[in-house]
């Protein structure tokens, strides 16, 4: 990616289990992205959690740690998904 484009936003949603913040974290850490911010909420059960992530130095393509992490979201029972920062800001225009 380039500069311009290095931060991607990576959410995760499900019904709360115990590992998603420490899986999800450490495959990023394995694939050398920054987490910039991250929040995240439990309510009634289900987990919510949104992060601002540095692929700058990311040992793969995009689409492939998008994928992983999609996957990573299934073995774990939750819906992970990975948007380049400027395409989550356009969608999410007023």
């Amino acid at each position: 990616m380039s500069k311009n484009t290095d931060k991607a936003i990576v959410t995760v949603v499900g019904k709360d289990t115990v590992g998603i913040i420490a899986k999800t974290c450490t495959y990023l850490a394995d694939h050398k992205i920054n987490i910039l911010d991250i929040s995240q909420t439990i309510v009634q059960g289900y987990f919510n959690m949104m992060m601002i992530a540095d692929f700058a130095d990311a040992d793969q393509e995009f689409d492939k740690i998008q994928e992983e992490l999609a996957q990573v979201g299934t073995d774990l029972g939750v819906d992970i998904k990975c948007q380049k920062a400027e395409i989550f800001e356009m969608m999410h225009r007023i």
